[in-house]
């Protein structure tokens, strides 16, 4: 009999993916001298909260860009700020502009020009509540089931919903953006919706913070020249970039903004 009670256990299991240790259900079953059936809930249990990834035979670690919306949005809150006030500027008055779930996106909010007869459209409950409390933005909401690593809808009804208007510009949020595979999604069901979203945008613009440049993830969403813009942190590596604007990417470097 294990001495570690459940919640205990799933604990110290967590703590291993925390610090990037895959884990596997057979090695914890035989550690904590109980059967594989017991593992298997904890780790089902952890990947519920959103704490890691089921594989066969164990769990992986999240990568950051994986972990939930409500976890992201505390991690490197300056430099995403510093990102949505330079992608800020480039929006227009009058324009219908979409903002895709993500927690830089969410900083977009703040930084969205005043009294410029704007609308938001967004998939996301948080940048929805945000939009909401400036007053001097309209605001339409997708709806759907909510996805709560995503943060938003995502689904078909969501899908829908965007496939019926026509976006100025949108704002795709981005897990992983390389030469290879472009712009790449974790979920399944946000990678479509971001390809849904994609075709009925006339600029689509990808802000991408820099550990998130070279990477992949599981789901394709699109290739780097239909990107309207990528906009890099100001000081993003140069061969980073190089390799991103040589497959096709037209970069901007979030630089300063301009003064209202």
């Amino acid at each position: 009999m294990s001495a570690n009670p459940p919640i205990a256990r799933r604990e110290l299991i967590a703590s291993r993916l925390d610090a990037g240790q895959p884990v596997s259900a057979p090695a914890l079953a035989t550690e904590f001298s109980i059967s594989e059936d017991a593992i298997r809930r904890d780790l089902r249990a952890l990947a519920a909260q959103g704490r890691c990834r089921r594989v066969y035979g164990g769990a992986l670690p999240l990568a950051p860009s994986a972990a939930p919306l409500t976890e992201r949005v505390r991690q490197d809150r300056d430099r995403k700020e510093h990102l949505a006030a330079f992608a800020a500027t480039t929006v227009r008055p009058g324009e219908l502009v979409f903002l895709d779930s993500g927690s830089t996106n969410l900083a977009l909010v703040g930084h969205l020009p005043e009294d410029a007869d704007v609308t938001v459209v967004t998939n996301s409950v948080p940048i929805a509540a945000a939009v909401l409390a400036r007053q001097d933005l309209r605001l339409i909401t997708v709806g759907g089931e909510v996805n709560l690593m995503v943060g938003g809808c995502v689904d078909a009804a969501a899908a829908m919903q965007v496939a019926r208007m026509s976006f100025d510009r949108s704002f795709i949020g981005a897990c992983a953006v390389s030469d290879v595979d472009g712009l790449s999604a974790h979920d399944f069901d946000d990678a479509t919706f971001k390809r849904a979203l994609l075709a009925r945008s006339r600029q689509a613009v990808v802000l991408v913070t820099t550990e998130k440049l070279g990477t992949t993830a599981r789901h394709r969403v699109a290739e780097l020249p239909d990107l309207s813009a990528v906009v890099v942190e100001v000081d993003a590596p140069d061969d980073e970039v190089r390799i991103l604007s040589d497959g096709g990417a037209m970069i901007l470097r979030a630089v300063q903004a301009r003064a209202a």
